[in-house]
This record gives C-alpha cells, sequence and structure tokens, in this order.
C-alpha cells in the first residue's frame, strides 16, 4: 500500500470509530487491527506522519499514545490546563 493511500485509510478508520462507536481517540494497536496487512511500523510511521501535517493528533495518557481527529473530542491541551483563579 502506497503511503497517501495508507495516510487516507488510518483517517477513514479514525472517522469511522468516531461515527460509529462514538471513540475520539483510537490506539495504535486498533489501526494495526483495522489496517491488515500492513506492517505496524508503516502504520505509526504513516500516522506521525499525519500528525505533523496536522491531520491528526497524539493523545497522551501518560502509559500509552492514542491519535485523533484534531478539534474531536479531548484534545491534549485539556489535560494540561491549570484552573482559573479567581
Amino acid at each position: 500500500m502506497e503511503k497517501e493511500e495508507l495516510k487516507q485509510k488510518i483517517i477513514e478508520v479514525i472517522e469511522k470509530k468516531i461515527k460509529i462507536a462514538g471513540k475520539s481517540k483510537v490506539y495504535l494497536k486498533d489501526l494495526q487491527k483495522d489496517i491488515p496487512g500492513v506492517s505496524p511500523r508503516d502504520i505509526k510511521n504513516a500516522a506521525n506522519e499525519l500528525v505533523r501535517e496536522g491531520k491528526l493528533e497524539y493523545f497522551s495518557t501518560g502509559s500509552t499514545v492514542m491519535f485523533g481527529i484534531p478539534g474531536v473530542g479531548m484534545g491534549l491541551e485539556a489535560g494540561t490546563e491549570k484552573p482559573k483563579e479567581e
């Protein structure tokens, strides 16, 4: 599978999970299950490239990294915002 085709497939898988399962973030392992026949390394590299292009965003729980569509669900900054002082 060509890199551009793989990148489009990754976005399609994430968008499908958002619509069907209501998930706003997807684990790398889930992407690997939904895109058979492609090496995990190629999927990770393509997803990281999509992050650099601004088409995906990282979301880290501290122990694992997830990918999501920017602006959908809770973003990375939500977990790091300081409460406003009154």
